[in-house]
């Protein structure tokens, strides 16, 4: 599944996306996927040149953002990223270490005070809270960027190819 949200939170894009592989279980209580909607769903091209469109000439906010690019076959320039899973500031407020990834919901957690994924991953829920991550700091993180400065960690190595 694939969700693109705007600044406000409001709904850009929303599809699940037809399998290029078999699916051999589709663990339907805890996904609630079927075949038949994934039969329904857009293929993957389609979905691809759809998000790169929607991305293009944006800054792109999310969580782990080298796994939506590594999975959509895609990358963005480094500098129209904002990653709130590398986010300095907030590794350095949780004490994190180098290469420890902190979960999505323990950082909306920690440093939003609510919960995220009560009721299962949801997509959108999980985009606005990215947002909403990134607007509590955005003055912050642009006037580090506006500095010259960069504001985050390194994604994985294996992910360079995501960025340029």
């Amino acid at each position: 599944r694939v969700t693109v949200i705007d600044y406000r939170g409001f709904v850009l894009y929303d599809t699940y996306v037809r399998p290029t592989q078999p699916v051999s279980d589709y663990r339907v209580d805890q996904t609630g996927l079927t075949p038949q909607i994934l039969s329904r769903a857009p293929p993957f091209p389609e979905v691809q040149q759809r998000v790169a469109h929607l991305l293009n000439n944006k800054i792109l906010v999310g969580y782990a953002l080298w796994e939506l690019l590594s999975v959509m076959g895609l990358s963005h320039p480094a500098i129209d990223t904002r990653d709130v899973a590398l986010f300095l500031p907030f590794r350095r407020s949780l004490r994190v270490r180098a290469n420890q990834i902190v979960p999505m919901a323990a950082l909306v957690s920690q440093l939003l005070g609510r919960n995220i994924g009560l009721h299962g991953d949801h997509p959108v829920e999980h985009a606005r809270a990215a947002m909403d991550l990134f607007r509590s700091c955005e003055k912050v993180w642009e006037g580090i960027v506006a500095s010259g400065s960069w504001p985050c960690a390194l994604p994985p190595d294996a992910y360079a190819n995501c960025f340029y």
